[in-house]
């Protein structure tokens, strides 16, 4: 298995695992994150390895529709993009700002990005 392919799908996982079926969050969670293999999946839930298999090509497919349809991994790279250059953009210009610094590596790495309307220093939200 492709380790880009792993990797994708872990990701399109965390996103949407909520709009799966129970079955389909085990046998994926269990094939991808855990690393099991078909024939164990298949052994714990006394089904054949072919029910496994489909389930989790089928699940695959889904995932990959719905972010085609609703973006969240891919505007959350986007998003991390920016981030980066944001991040080097205030290091070479605003290296003295060690608060600035700070707050831009905290929300980074929350993933949270909140920002009163009346910007200031001051009213900063981490």
């Amino acid at each position: 298995m492709a380790i880009e392919k792993t990797n994708r799908i872990n990701a399109l996982f965390d996103f949407y695992e909520p709009l799966l079926t129970p079955k389909q969050m085990t046998y994926i969670g269990l094939y991808y994150r855990d690393d099991y293999s078909l024939g164990e999946i298949a052994e714990n839930y006394e089904v054949s390895r072919q029910a496994v298999y489909d389930n989790i090509r089928r699940t695959e497919k889904i995932l990959e529709e719905y972010e085609s349809k609703l973006h969240l991994y891919r505007n959350f790279q986007l998003q991390s993009e920016e981030l980066d250059n944001l991040l080097k953009y205030v290091e070479k210009n605003y290296a003295y700002d060690k608060e600035l610094l700070a707050r831009i590596k905290v929300g980074g790495h929350c993933g949270i990005w909140r920002f009163n309307r009346t910007f200031t220093k001051r009213n900063w939200k981490t």
